[in-house]
């Protein structure tokens, strides 16, 4: 509502404004703007001709043959030649602009056979070798230091009782009933 009011008073102001002098002052304008019009009339009927059939026959096949040069040159012609009314293309410009913007080529492309299978190849040979690796440095490891042992631990935590550690609440506390330091299971049954 607000907006059509400050249209129609802008176009009302601009009837009050307009005088002999600004109607001078715009005709050279007016002349400028058609003579585009005739320039932009000229090319766009330079570019309403057709495509030539052979050109655009088993597009489909060959645009990944054509070289990138070739490719560009017909893109942009059919980029032009759709600018004028669709109804004057051919069938075959249509079909070839379509398969062009997108046809499964380029990032578009259908995946090569057995893609996913060498993909599952490579991934089970990176596990393997992975693998085949941690046990190889597993096997070649010092053995665990003797404090991982249980009885160590059993140590540890007879000393930390006598030395009061943490009364309150840890160690030391009376009825204290947690495994302290003990983490490890009993040495014979390490592996």
């Amino acid at each position: 509502m607000l907006r059509t009011s400050i249209i129609r008073a802008s176009g009302s102001a601009s009837s009050l404004l307009s005088s002999t002098a600004t109607r001078q002052a715009a005709a050279p304008i007016k002349a400028a703007r058609a003579a585009t019009a005739v320039v932009g009339q000229q090319q766009q009927s330079r570019r309403a001709h057709a495509i030539s059939n052979p050109t655009l026959a088993n597009i489909e096949k060959r645009w990944e043959a054509m070289p990138p040069q070739e490719q560009a040159d017909l893109w942009m012609s059919l980029r032009d030649r759709m600018k004028v009314d669709w109804h004057e293309l051919t069938t075959q410009e249509k079909k070839a602009a379509y398969w062009i913007a997108f046809g499964p080529h380029g990032p578009r492309a259908l995946p090569p056979p057995g893609e996913g299978w060498t993909i599952l190849a490579y991934t089970m040979i990176g596990v393997g070798v992975s693998a085949v690796l941690f046990f190889v440095a597993r096997y070649n490891a010092r053995p665990p230091p003797k404090t991982m042992t249980r009885e160590y631990q059993e140590m540890t935590n007879e000393y930390l009782k006598e030395q009061r550690t943490e009364p309150i609440s840890g160690y030391a506390a009376e009825g204290y009933t947690g495994r302290g330091a003990i983490q490890s299971k009993p040495a014979g049954k390490q592996a």
